[in-house]
């Protein structure tokens, strides 16, 4: 072979590739050795409260290391129901985790600013990173058990995957919570098929 291509969840070019190019194609449909299924759930809006209080109790507990996505870096004056991930770090650190270390990871921060908070991360210095899906692809933190995707409606199943791809990276049961900003019957049941696979 002269070319190979790789992937972990079926982005558009990959599926492109395989349809259209002349390409042999392997899966592996095997977990690494040791690793456990992220289990998945999506959390209506009257239960955030009671997930925010099992995400302690983890970090607590079994020293769970934990995402949460937001799909904005800054509020947006038009969609003001969507977090964003300023707005949530400063509401997480001050009213919800206080006692937590939380550090806030996005794309306009310089190049070693990130690598810096990365190998923090790693180093166990922070429990919670607050992000926009920046951390979706090249993140390896095998502590990290728990991942929060706020506004999971407006992410993609593909973009869903790799996010979820972010945790699971050891034999520690992982999870990944799934919150959304409107509760429409269609919206659940597209989300609930995360659960599934």
């Amino acid at each position: 072979a002269h070319v190979l291509t790789m992937t972990a969840t079926p982005i558009p070019r990959t599926i492109a590739l395989t349809l259209y190019g002349d390409l042999d194609l392997s899966v592996l449909d095997e977990m690494p050795f040791g690793r456990k299924m992220v289990k998945t759930w999506v959390v209506p809006p009257d239960k955030r409260q009671s997930a925010y209080a099992w995400m302690d109790r983890e970090i607590k507990t079994h020293k769970s290391r934990a995402f949460i996505i937001c799909p904005f870096i800054d509020p947006s004056e038009s969609m003001q129901t969507i977090r964003a991930a300023t707005a949530e770090f400063k509401l997480l650190s001050e009213h919800i985790f206080p006692q937590r270390q939380l550090v806030l990871l996005h794309g306009r921060l310089g190049a070693d600013a990130k690598q810096t908070i990365l190998r923090e991360v790693r180093q166990n210095k922070f429990e919670i990173m607050v992000a926009p899906p920046v951390v979706e692809v090249g993140i390896d933190i095998p502590n990290a058990t728990i991942m929060v995707i706020e506004a999971a409606e407006r992410v993609g199943l593909a973009q869903l995957h790799q996010l979820r791809g972010r945790v699971g990276r050891s034999d520690k049961q992982s999870y990944c919570l799934l919150f959304t900003s409107e509760g429409s019957q269609s919206v659940t049941s597209r989300l609930k098929h995360l659960e599934r696979v």
